[in-house]
């Protein structure tokens, strides 16, 4: 699943650290909160890996 905008990407590599261990679920806010509890590490890990390049900074809401 490819990330859509910027903060997408920022979410999700946020929820693959928590995945991880490497910080705490409770630092998290929002959408990476639910990314971890419904996400499997390797749709985490794919996600920011995409290119950013002509991305927009927030996903728009259609």
């Amino acid at each position: 699943m490819p990330a859509k905008s910027k903060s997408q990407q920022m979410a999700a590599g946020a929820a693959l650290a928590v995945k991880r261990g490497e910080n705490k679920k409770s630092e998290l806010k929002d959408a990476s909160k639910s990314m971890v509890d419904f996400m499997s590490e390797k749709e985490l890990r794919d996600m920011p890996s995409t290119k950013r390049k002509g991305k927009p900074a927030h996903a728009s809401k259609s």
